[in-house]
């Protein structure tokens, strides 16, 4: 019996068909046949158990067969804004493994003294995909295009929000300890900067908008260990029991 595979489908309800990499995938590689199961996700918690209806080149067709309970292991939303590291890959590894965690939003800071001014965030977007389907899990995280840090600020956020530092003249809180003050379902928006930290003026600007300056510990991490923890910290925080 061949394992079941997941695979991404937007509007999996009603598509009928897989997009044409997902069809690829299925039909060159994994030889799906007219008659086998896979499970669809639709990326907003959509499961879905569909049958293989017919296979052939760059098409794979499907009926659903039921739609499957689901439900995330969080509650309320976890959004992550990040300056992008000089490596690229770094960050791509950080959202592959943020994705396996659980969390819902992920943005892209130009700040001062970031060392990355651009990236393709339709690569990252795939490498948040495949991370979904690895991980089984039916929401995909959004990702937002590189802004910059004073427009992020101030655009109005729903919840908390915090701003990781690392500044000892500007006090701060554990962010582990102050998410278990946050109630369950409230929304949080995490900062964390590029390798120099934020600017001072950045810190101090984003908390003229309401950020809580916040610690992430004793170490001082690297960019995308500091987002990953960041994500972590918020999961585990929310975690249905």
């Amino acid at each position: 019996m061949k394992e079941v595979r997941y695979f991404y489908v937007p509007n999996a309800s009603s598509a009928g068909e897989l997009p044409e990499e997902e069809a690829k995938h299925a039909v060159r590689v994994l030889r799906l046949e007219s008659g086998d199961h896979m499970l669809l996700v639709d990326g907003e918690g959509g499961l879905f158990d569909a049958e293989v209806s017919v296979a052939s080149g760059k098409h794979c067709l499907y009926n659903i067969v039921e739609q499957l309970p689901c439900q995330r292991e969080w509650q309320g939303r976890i959004a992550l804004a990040i300056a992008p590291t000089k490596m690229m890959d770094r960050i791509e590894w950080m959202a592959e493994k943020a994705t396996e965690i659980g969390f819902d939003e992920l943005s892209f800071l130009n700040c001062k003294f970031s060392e990355r001014k651009n990236l393709r965030t339709d690569r990252v977007e795939r490498i948040v995909v495949s991370a979904m389907k690895q991980s089984h899990k039916a929401w995909k995280p959004e990702v937002n295009e590189l802004e910059a840090f004073d427009k992020f600020v101030a655009t109005p956020r729903e919840g908390r929000k915090f701003i990781a530092h690392c500044y000892m003249e500007i006090e701060r809180k554990d962010l582990f300890e102050t998410l278990h003050t946050v109630p369950m379902d409230e929304p949080v928006t995490i900062l964390v900067g590029p390798e120099g930290d934020f600017s001072i003026d950045e810190v101090r600007k984003a908390m003229e908008h309401g950020y809580e300056p916040i610690s992430l510990g004793l170490s001082r991490l690297r960019t995308e260990t500091a987002g990953l923890s960041a994500v972590m910290m918020a999961n585990l925080s929310k975690r249905r029991l």
